[in-house]
Parts: C-alpha cells; structure tokens; sequence
C-alpha cells in the first residue's frame, strides 16, 4: 500500500490522499485537515463577549466555524447533514454538547 496525495487545498489546508492495496484490490480515498488554526480562532472568539455581542444586536450572531473534515464525517458516519434546514435543531444540539463545544465561537447557548 502506498499512500498517495491526489489533492491539496492551501485555503482549507485540506488533503485527499489515496491507498491503493493491490493484494485485495481496493482503493481508499481519506480527506485530511489541519483544524489547528479553526479552533485556536474560535477559541479566541469564544473568549470575546463583546464579539458575541455585537454579533447578536446586528441580527448576524456567528454561532460556530465548523472544519471541512466534521461536516464530511457526520455526513458520512451519521447521515447528518449540517446544511440541511430540517436538522437546524439537532444541529444546534449537536454543537452545544461537550464533544463538539469547541466548534463554537460563543460561550452562549442557541436553542
């Protein structure tokens, strides 16, 4: 098996490899992304109440920065899709649970 990359995007900092296996024949294809600089940034933002604010009196509230390689997983593993306007319930749900907080760039909670 050899690992190959295919694909990177410097904007995302997103890579698509491919693993060929010529004993079994089978080809995978994985997306990678450095989220290091997205969640240092949302950390940050969480931090800032006045950013939250301003955000909220404008009617233009940033709730969260989701990386490419999350959305691609719970499409994938779960079926979720994030930009489906059925799931905005679950979605927030999902974003205000303890597994996916630092997604957030608010300490606030939407319901």
């Amino acid at each position: 098996m050899s690992k190959r990359l295919i694909e990177y995007d410097p904007l995302t900092r997103t890579s698509i490899y491919s693993d060929y296996n010529e004993l079994t024949d089978d080809l995978t294809v994985t997306t990678e992304q450095d989220v290091e600089s997205i969640l240092d940034y949302n950390k940050a933002l969480q931090n800032d109440d006045d950013y939250t604010r301003k955000g909220i009196k404008n009617e233009m509230w940033h709730y969260a920065q989701i990386p490419n390689v999350i959305l691609e997983k719970w499409l994938i593993e779960e079926g979720f899709d994030a930009f489906d306007k059925n799931n905005e319930k679950a979605l927030f749900r999902k974003l205000n649970s303890p597994e996916y907080k630092y997604l957030k760039v608010t300490r606030k909670i939407h319901l």
